[in-house]
């Protein structure tokens, strides 16, 4: 068995992830593989945790963009990340994999608060921790989550999983020229305006030096490649990967 690269990593998965080719909703097959995928993850002894976002059934920037109050748009978007949360949780379990869901809005009767410390515990002992509801305040993205609690739980890489190969100079979809980055510095990230992720939660990656890894989740096997070190997708960090 190959060694792997990353004993602690953050996953995060958008909403959309979620959805499958539907574009909406939950799709019980894209779950059953991607807990498929987690679940040989763990055969490689590496500590795992999930930040969920909620786009597949509520954006708040949407909800606010229509004449809705931001805050309570966002909080919509924490409770439809709850619900993400929630299902990929089942899937996990379905598969033997022993898994935690921990809320930043406190709902003790379907998932436990966030406690730092637990969470640790939690992926000290083997299980999977999901963490949902965002930050618990508006106007803070999951991608900021996931730099947040890849920062409190000393994760060593941000595995973000998108519907594209990597990150490009453009839109891949309607220019079918955009090239394609293999390495970024954070810096670049931020002047660019490239969409990794947003620049509260780049600037928290830069400052806790956490590497951030941008591949195709539609890919079956990738993310175990990722995390066995293989050069997929487009790696951002202080320094490109190969240096």
């Amino acid at each position: 068995m190959r060694k792997p690269k990353y004993g602690r990593i953050v996953l995060k998965l958008s909403g959309e992830a979620l959805a499958g080719e539907r574009g909406w909703g939950i799709d019980s097959e894209t779950l059953s593989s991607i807990a498929a995928q987690v679940k040989e993850i763990k055969s490689y002894d590496v500590d795992i945790a999930i930040v969920v976002g909620g786009g597949n059934i509520w954006r708040g920037v949407r909800g606010s963009a229509k004449g809705m109050d931001r805050a309570t748009a966002d909080y919509m978007g924490m409770l439809a990340t709850v619900m993400n949360s929630l299902a990929l949780q089942d899937a996990l379990e379905r598969t033997g994999v022993d898994t935690r869901v921990q809320t930043a809005i406190e709902m003790r009767q379907i998932a436990e608060p966030y406690i730092r410390r637990r969470a640790i515990r939690h992926l000290e002992k083997g299980r999977v921790v999901i963490f949902a509801a965002g930050t618990g305040n508006p106007y803070f993205s999951t991608d900021t989550t996931a730099a947040l609690r890849a920062a409190e739980i000393e994760a060593e890489v941000i595995l973000m999983a998108k519907k594209v190969d990597g990150v490009y100079d453009s839109d891949p979809v309607t220019h079918p020229n955009a090239k394609i980055f293999k390495d970024l510095g954070y810096i670049e990230v931020l002047n660019m305006g490239l969409e990794v992720m947003d620049s509260t939660a780049a600037s928290l990656c830069m400052d806790n030096q956490i590497p951030i890894i941008v591949f195709n989740l539609k890919t079956e096997g990738n993310i175990l490649k990722v995390v066995l070190g293989e050069k997929i997708g487009t790696y951002v960090g202080r320094v490109p990967k190969d240096e």
